[in-house]
């Protein structure tokens, strides 16, 4: 929880329209980041996200010796110093806000002839990390963990050894983390999933030269002795696609149009969910970003119903639920989502953050231990507390297009870390969102 006073007062409205760019996909900026970091060359990346967990990862470059230039339009150009470049920071890295920072450079900082100290804010600080410590001394890191949490100090100096890791929690960070240390181990590190979860590492890697082999279900990579520099485009985020996916969906009846978004199909569970709740959105694909699908995204007013989600999709949604949540509520019938109890270990716990959320508004909600029922209706106007996570505050903010009054919407600090400018591009459609501090 950030405990800022900044909050934000939405009045209600039932109409947007218009057309609006969504930042660069979070993802895959921390990754260009790190590989770019540690590639022979220069990089360049295009559409990086200048968000606080985003910047996070450069800097944590940068106090390791990575020359990195910034421009204000996204530019990033990062000379890199190789696969065994790097350089002891002078003091503890922040990871702030950011999980998926923090569990990546565990994997890359496991191989390091260094120790190195991760810190973060105190919501980070509460957050699991074992699951990635655990796999990654398999192959022989030496890792502490401060009661499963950060701060994490890893050790080195260690031979990694490439083993098969079988993962019994869908989680692209921890995969990550795992190949990431395999750049460094002897032989073949492999990664079996029970579940699709985020590609964008194997895709970057390859995009970097390194042979990384495929299958379904399973990923293998071997020790390399170098990453060649490219050109990375990031993409529009689809997480931050999404909350105007949903606007769109209950309020956009002349249409809303979102350029260039991710469409990678390990991130596209929002748009499966949605239409399967009967929204009208249409794809219309575009040459791809590098490696990445991207494509503009056309989405009208339609009703919407409640479902049973699929687990099948639960991973290929798991950020965007906060805000599905908000669909679920202006449905008709009945939504249930069963199976994603990694939401308990977000930001916020946020299946208990909606779930108190939505019941302050007059909705009928059930939580579940890894899940909720939803039942849709009237939604009045109230207090929410986000506990400072950023897609709880962006959830509600798109509540207010079918709330009967006011919302005040309070700890919206942390919205900085994937949307600094969301309250910008809510008002360019529409939504009628002020932010207060």
């Amino acid at each position: 929880m950030s405990g800022s006073t900044a909050f934000y007062q939405v009045e209600p409205h039932d109409r947007i329209h218009g057309e609006l760019r969504v930042p660069g996909d979070k993802s895959v900026s921390h990754r260009a980041m790190m590989l770019g970091g540690i590639a022979e060359g220069i990089t360049e990346v295009e559409g990086f996200l200048a968000s606080a967990d985003c910047l996070s990862t450069l800097n944590a470059m940068r106090q390791m010796g990575v020359a990195i230039e910034q421009s204000d339009a996204g530019r990033v150009r990062l000379t890199g110093v190789g696969l065994h470049g790097l350089q002891a920071p002078a003091g503890p890295l922040d990871m702030g806000n950011a999980g998926t920072a923090m569990r990546l450079s565990m994997g890359l900082l496991a191989g390091q002839g260094f120790d190195s100290v991760l810190v973060g804010d105190a919501s980070l600080t509460r957050r699991p990390m074992e699951r990635a410590a655990a796999p990654l001394r398999l192959m022989q890191a030496r890792i502490d963990t401060t009661n499963g949490r950060p701060p994490v100090h890893l050790y080195g100096g260690q031979s990694l050894i490439g083993c098969e890791h079988d993962l019994q929690v869908a989680s692209a960070q921890v995969k990550s983390a795992i190949l990431l240390a395999g750049l460094y181990a002897q032989g073949t590190t492999t990664v079996l999933e029970h579940a699709i979860t985020r590609d964008h590492t194997e895709r970057m890697l390859q995009a970097f030269g390194v042979p990384v082999a495929v299958t379904p279900g399973r990923v293998a990579l071997s020790s390399v002795s170098r990453l060649r520099a490219t050109r990375i485009e990031v993409p529009g985020d689809i997480s931050s696609a999404a909350f105007f996916l949903v606007a769109g969906a209950l309020a956009a009846t002349h249409g809303l149009i979102i350029r260039r978004v991710g469409m990678n199909p390990t991130r596209t569970g929002v748009v499966d969910i949605l239409r399967a709740m009967g929204a009208d959105i249409r794809v219309h694909a575009l040459p791809d970003a590098g490696r990445e699908p991207v494509a503009d995204l056309e989405v009208y007013a339609s009703e919407l119903r409640g479902i049973t989600i699929p687990e099948h999709l639960v991973p290929l949604a798991i950020d965007e639920f906060p805000v599905l949540f908000v669909a679920a509520a202006a449905a008709k019938g009945e939504t249930l989502l069963r199976g994603a109890a990694e939401l308990r270990v977000k930001e916020s716990d946020r299946i208990a953050a909606m779930a108190e959320g939505l019941t302050r508004l007059g909705v009928e909600v059930e939580p579940y231990p890894d899940g909720l029922r939803i039942v849709g209706g009237p939604m009045s106007g109230g207090e929410i507390d986000s506990l400072g996570d950023h897609r709880i505050a962006m959830a509600f903010v798109i509540a207010s297009l079918r709330a009967s009054g006011p919302l005040t919407i309070k700890d919206v600090e942390n919205v900085g870390t994937s949307y600094p400018d969301f309250v910008p591009a809510a008002r360019a459609v529409g939504l009628k969102v002020e932010r207060h501090s």
